[in-house]
């Protein structure tokens, strides 16, 4: 028989368990002076992560007044002391992405220039992260954005399941990228029934290292959905060929460079069997979901009898919360590093795993000087 997958946490609800040994920890530093907790966000609902955390370090949200001027400038006043102490921002982004970077890049900028030791940003899902590669004649709006964060006087930062990871490289500061992983993998085990008799699954062969990462440590088996109808990320024209290459084109005499195909996509197809199983497709992020959708389609063509999505950010953008519901895909489950709640009010089928817990346990060590290493066990590198 199989052997149960043993992940790091404890119960403390009915639902979810606490990394061993974090409850003792965050107890007896939660009061430690010379640290403030501070929400950067203007909207009550953007609010409530930086709540949970603050409830879980004993602490009081610092504070100060972020709000929009009748002329939608981004006002940010400081209303105690801060000089000397660490300070994190707490930002979680909203559907007005533009207004949460302004309201962080302020706020940082107010504690520099009130004497702040450290500032350290808290930011769960960091914005622009699916611009961080050039194409065609744009730009890596991630990296401007890593520039900025330093200029305004951010110090280091924790988030969590970068898009990419070599997202990382372009600061200048430390940055700590927390996963996710083990609190959706705890969430199947505890509230999947029959989970055992689930496969994971990769929407698309881009997705299929993280899938793996799950299947191995789940003991489950693994498919992979090849050959989608639109264009993917790594697809896309990347501006290189200006003007695009012709047959037998030279750009000197004599030379005279190969002409290169144009990629095809071959049928959709499944590699892996789902017939009679549970498909559980996973992914970092869950903005638009129509290639969800199409993907759930195809699973339950090839037999799977329920489909469950699991993503470490739900964006759920647009009509998210209407397709999803007339879909084929049963549940959908993200954790709170994106405030969703309307969402959830619209489709019933989607539910929140709480990550607040991983985040206080990462803001007390940074303040104490303490290693990281202990919240990145049993986490492999392709989470």
């Amino acid at each position: 028989m199989p052997r149960k997958l043993l992940l790091p946490y404890k119960s403390v609800s009915s639902h979810f368990r606490v990394p061993r040994g974090l409850h003792d920890s965050l107890a007896m530093n939660a009061a430690r002076s010379g640290y403030r907790v501070f929400s950067a966000n203007s909207t009550a609902a953007s609010t409530e992560l930086a709540k949970k955390i603050t409830e879980r370090l004993g602490a009081e949200l610092g504070k100060s007044v972020v709000y929009q001027e009748t002329n939608g400038e981004t006002r940010v006043e400081i209303k105690e002391s801060v000089r000397g102490q660490d300070i994190f921002i707490i930002q979680t982004i909203p559907r007005d992405v533009n207004t949460a970077v302004m309201e962080l890049l302020i706020m940082a900028y107010a504690l520099k220039t009130s004497c702040a030791r450290n500032i350290i940003g808290v930011i769960p899902y960091f914005p622009y992260s699916k611009q961080s590669k050039m194409r065609k004649r744009g730009s890596i709006v991630c990296k401007l954005l890593a520039s900025m964060l330093a200029k305004a006087g951010l110090t280091h930062i924790i988030t969590m399941d970068l898009h990419q990871k070599e997202i990382q490289g372009f600061f200048s500061f430390p940055v700590d990228n927390l996963r996710a992983s083990p609190f959706l993998l705890q969430y199947i085990q505890e509230e999947i029934p029959d989970y055992r008799n689930a496969v994971i699954v990769a929407k698309s062969p881009g997705a299929a290292k993280r899938a793996q990462s799950y299947a191995e440590r789940l003991r489950l088996g693994l498919a992979v959905i090849h050959g989608e109808a639109q264009c993917t990320e790594q697809d896309m024209d990347d501006g290189r060929h200006s003007p695009p290459m012709l047959k037998n084109a030279t750009v000197h005499p004599g030379l005279e460079l190969p002409f290169m195909m144009a990629k095809e996509k071959p049928p959709i197809t499944v590699v892996g069997d789902v017939g009679g199983r549970i498909a559980i497709i996973v992914d970092d992020i869950i903005d638009d979901v129509e290639s969800f959708v199409a993907a759930a389609e195809i699973l339950k063509e090839r037999g799977a009898y329920k489909i469950f999505v699991m993503a470490t950010h739900g964006l759920l953008s647009a009509d998210a919360p209407r397709l999803i519901e007339e879909s084929s895909i049963d549940e959908v489950v993200v954790t709170n590093t994106v405030p969703h709640e309307v969402q959830k009010l619209q489709c019933p089928k989607i539910k929140t795993v709480d990550i607040s817990l991983i985040l206080s346990e990462a803001i007390r060590r940074i303040h104490n000087g303490e290693s990281m290493a202990y919240l990145f066990r049993n986490i492999t590198v392709d989470d």
